[in-house]
Parts: structure tokens; sequence; C-alpha cells
């Protein structure tokens, strides 16, 4: 059975918000996260520092401060009060058996500037082959360095990894080797790419170009992400968008069984190219 793949954001694609909005950024003492946001935003700017860096400084330093460092086993409990959309939790046993009776293993990844460890510890974390995310180096299970660093434009590295399935982030050289595009495992015009925002772009714009779909995502309460999904639209970014609901029978439903009807459509048709009878 051939593979096809979903790839997701995390923040505001499949939960409502930031994950560390929910409990992590108001345990050191913020009411208002955006304060903490507004921080991390003044020292990237002051120290020309990448912004996801001076994220997981800010972090670090903020529990430092409080006298408590973090560590890991705090990320491992902040996953329960993660609220997802509606219908996330019964998404992928629905979409791998709409996919598998059209001749597909459908598999899951997360492609995430948010942290692993608490991606992690949701209820849905083992429904995906594989989540990348930011993470730390940790000694004696408190955290010193960032280990891994994902943001806007090295998120792209990761949709090569699956497309050559070199999941392995530490394997630089098996996912820099060139192979041919119809010898890859799972190709981008078996991918679908789901994300709500402007940072997306990259990813969105490459599945797309490359023959895979690309979905921006909203939630429908906020008229300021329906916008920047409909400028996601205009700007050819993505090919469709859907409000962030997952549940049985809704659009986003409705759009993936359609897209992988398109899959299996393409998939036979190849058998016809290049024939000459």
């Amino acid at each position: 059975m051939k593979k096809a793949a979903i790839l997701y954001d995390f923040d505001k694609t499949l939960c409502t918000k930031d994950m560390q909005e929910y409990s992590l950024i108001p345990s050191l003492g913020y009411e208002n996260p955006g304060e903490f946001w507004d921080e991390v935003t003044e020292l990237s700017v002051r120290h020309k520092m990448d912004g996801i860096s001076a994220y997981l400084y800010m972090l670090k330093k903020k529990f430092d401060e409080t006298g408590s460092p973090l560590c890991k086993d705090m990320f491992y409990h902040l996953g329960r009060d993660i609220v997802l959309y509606p219908g996330v939790d019964t998404w992928f046993s629905r979409i791998n058996a709409y996919a598998r009776r059209h001749g597909f293993l459908m598999e899951h990844y997360i492609i995430s500037s948010g942290m692993k460890e608490i991606i992690e510890s949701t209820p849905i974390a083992d429904e995906f082959t594989k989540i990348y995310a930011c993470s730390y180096y940790y000694e004696n299970g408190t955290a010193q360095w960032p280990a891994q660093i994902v943001n806007y434009t090295t998120k792209t590295q990761y949709i090569f990894r699956i497309n050559k399935q070199t999941l392995d982030e530490n394997d630089d050289k098996k996912v820099n080797e060139y192979v041919d595009p119809k010898e890859r495992p799972l190709p981008f015009s078996r991918m679908v790419y789901i994300a709500d925002g402007l940072t997306d772009v990259p990813c969105m714009k490459l599945v797309k170009e490359h023959g895979g779909k690309a979905i921006a995502v909203y939630n429908p309460e906020s008229p300021k992400a329906y916008d920047v999904a409909k400028k996601l639209m205009e700007d050819g970014r993505a090919n469709y968008m859907a409000e962030a609901d997952y549940g049985e029978d809704s659009r986003m439903e409705k759009l993936m069984q359609k897209i992988i009807d398109l899959m299996q459509a393409d998939d036979l048709l190849e058998e016809y190219e290049g024939v000459i009878q």
C-alpha cells in the first residue's frame, strides 16, 4: 500500500492558541501571555536573534529566575491543558480509514516551532509518525541548551526528510543525498500541509509548488485568523482554506476526502502515462 501524509503545524492549527499559553507561561506569573512574547520580541530585535532562539532562551531564563529551573518533567504535564479544536481527537482514525479504502496508508507528522515535550504529552501524540519541534538538551533532567530549533525556514528540511523517508533529524547525509523524485518513497503529490499562519508560507509554498496541497485553517471566532487564511489564499500560498473544525462531515473532513480521491485518481492515471498503444 502506498504512503500518503498529512503534515501539520500545531499551535492554532490543531489547538486554539500557542501551546505555551495554556499553563506554561502563566506558571511564570504572567496574567497576559502577550507580555512574555513582547519581551521575547524585544530581546530578539535588540540582539538580532532568531525569534525561536530568543524564546527558548527567555523561557529558560525566566524559570531560572524563579529558583525553579526548567525541567523536562514539567513539560510532560502540560499537554493535558491544551484545548484541541473540535473533532481532532477522532480525526486521525476517520481519515486513516478513508485513505485505506482508497489504497493509501496515511501517515501524520507534526512540524512545529512549539515544544516537542508538550506535544508528546497530548492525548493525540501517538497518532504521529514523527513529531518535529523545538526541544532542549537536558542534564539530570534540567534544561541546559536548545537541542532542536525549528523556525519557519528550517521547517522545510523536515518536508524533505518525509519525502525521502529519512526521518532521523540527526541524519544530515541521507537527507542531502540526491534521489530521483520518482524514486522517493513519499512524493510531494501525496502530501497535504495544514497550517494557520504567515510563518508557514515556506512550507506551504514548497508542498504546493511540488504537486501537493496546502490548507490554511483559521479559528472561526477570530476575524484576524480568517483574514490571515484569506491572504494565504489570495497570495497563492494555499490551495484551500477551512475553519479549524475537524469533526465528522465538517468542511475540513470533506475537503480531505476529496484530496484523497484526487490522489487515487492521479495514482491510477500513472499506469497510463507514457504508454504507447
